[in-house]
């Protein structure tokens, strides 16, 4: 039983009934978007969660955080306060891609500690691992992939990463486009390497089923990701991301036959005049599911700011309907991010996803919005803060400042605009 299976058989689950509160819509839209797999619930049966997160068309635009170790950095404690950061940033789910220490033990902590759905890519344990007991990527086996995969799940896993489309039909198609950056997706590298070490077809969409049914079985929704997406804008939508992405639509249709709940990843960079098309491209070919993208990073000039020029591509994505975006730090193509990059690669998603909602008009986003203004007219501090996107940085900020006059800021003292057209348009001009 998955929710998309329930949602096939026209029955409401208490897990639809929370979404529909949370969204402020009726259970029945939530379950008819669901059997049409318009719309995700990304809910483990194994993991309990104290907020249930739904994905997908109609629904506010998602956010995520990814957070994890890696070989150079191996600290557990700090990883967990990274997730407290996300989470206190307000992001939606997180995703533990973890790479160094015992990847066990993090992904059970992150687990415990999250309360928002945990995602994973379980190819990296798969490889990291092989290496380890091999020494040598090229000696994972196709068991050791699935046995990972169905660990995780069992762990609960809300949502995986899954590398599908990277077939050999695909590869070639990259080779013969003769890309700048080739391939610059973990997962995509991990399992192109071993395909072609041992000339054999990718595991994950040779056995293709065998996915379906752990999915199925623990309701895990698979993230089908874009192991051939676009590493810098001049790579942006050539035939070997597109062709992965047909590959996509066609294993999306084949899970949903399983009552598998999907989403579809997309680009990292993106030129802004290319989002709207890759948009439209995701939603025709993989029959409405969900879009989930990294960004997209609009220009690539701009290390040490990319959760600012990511935020820019994700406001446009959002506002052309895609529906899940992952974060993007400053510490992007630099560093393992810090604390503080995962907490401005949040608030700075989110701004770009109320963008995105207030151009879909969703319910309430202007109000928003509205609420805001009517704040600053009246030069009610209290309340900017507390309608703010990120309320600590309004306080933290007007305190720096120090204004001589506590209705105004320093900004314009006591010119103040706001102040002025008041007495002015009330008649109180005060001669000069």
């Amino acid at each position: 039983m998955t929710q998309m299976s329930e949602a096939k058989a026209g029955r409401i689950t208490p897990d639809m009934e929370l979404v529909a509160e949370d969204e402020d819509m009726e259970p029945e839209i939530i379950s008819q978007g669901i059997a049409k797999g318009e719309i995700v619930i990304v809910h483990n049966v194994r993991h309990r969660l104290s907020r249930i997160i739904a994905i997908g068309k109609g629904l506010r635009t998602k956010v995520n955080a990814n957070i994890g170790t890696s070989t150079d950095f191996i600290d557990t404690d700090t990883e967990l306060k990274k997730l407290v950061a996300a989470l206190e940033a307000g992001t939606d789910t997180v995703m533990d891609l973890s790479t160094g220490g015992d990847l066990n033990s993090i992904r059970k902590q992150v687990l415990r500690a999250s309360s928002v759905p945990v995602g994973t890519v379980p190819i990296y344990q798969a490889a990291v691992e092989a290496i380890a007991e091999t020494g040598t990527l090229t000696g994972m086996t196709k068991e050791k992939i699935f046995d990972v995969i169905e660990l995780q799940a069992r762990d609960g896993v809300d949502f995986m990463t899954v590398h599908c489309g990277v077939t050999r039909n695909t590869l070639e198609r990259l080779k013969q486009e003769g890309r700048i950056t080739d391939i610059v997706s973990r997962g995509g590298v991990f399992l192109t390497t071993w395909m072609v070490a041992n000339d054999k077809e990718n595991p994950l969409y040779e056995d293709y089923d065998r996915l379906l049914e752990i999915a199925r079985r623990y309701d895990v929704v698979l993230s089908l990701g874009d192991g051939l997406r676009p590493g810098c804008v001049a790579d942006a939508t050539d035939r070997a991301q597109v062709q992965e992405l047909i590959l996509l639509g066609e294993l999306t249709k084949r899970a949903w036959e399983r009552d598998v709940q999907v989403i579809i990843e997309g680009p990292g960079h993106l030129p802004l005049d290319q989002i709207q098309a890759n948009v439209l491209l995701e939603k025709r070919l993989c029959h409405n599911a969900p879009f989930y993208v990294l960004g997209p990073i609009v220009t690539d000039i701009a290390p040490g700011y990319d959760h600012i020029t990511s935020a820019i591509g994700a406001a446009y994505a959002a506002s052309a309907g895609a529906d899940f975006l992952c974060y993007v730090t400053p510490g992007e193509h630099l560093r393992l991010p810090t604390t503080s990059d995962v907490r401005e690669g949040v608030i700075a998603t989110r701004i770009a996803a109320h963008i995105g909602d207030m151009t879909k008009g969703l319910k309430g986003t202007v109000d928003w919005d509205l609420k805001m203004a009517k704040a600053r007219k009246k030069l009610d501090w209290n309340e900017q803060m507390k309608l703010a996107i990120d309320p600590e940085i309004v306080r933290k900020t007007r305190e720096e400042s120090k204004p001589r006059m506590p209705d105004v800021c320093t900004m314009c003292g006591e010119y103040c605009a706001l102040k002025m057209v008041k007495e002015a348009l009330g008649g109180e001009v005060r001669c000069c």
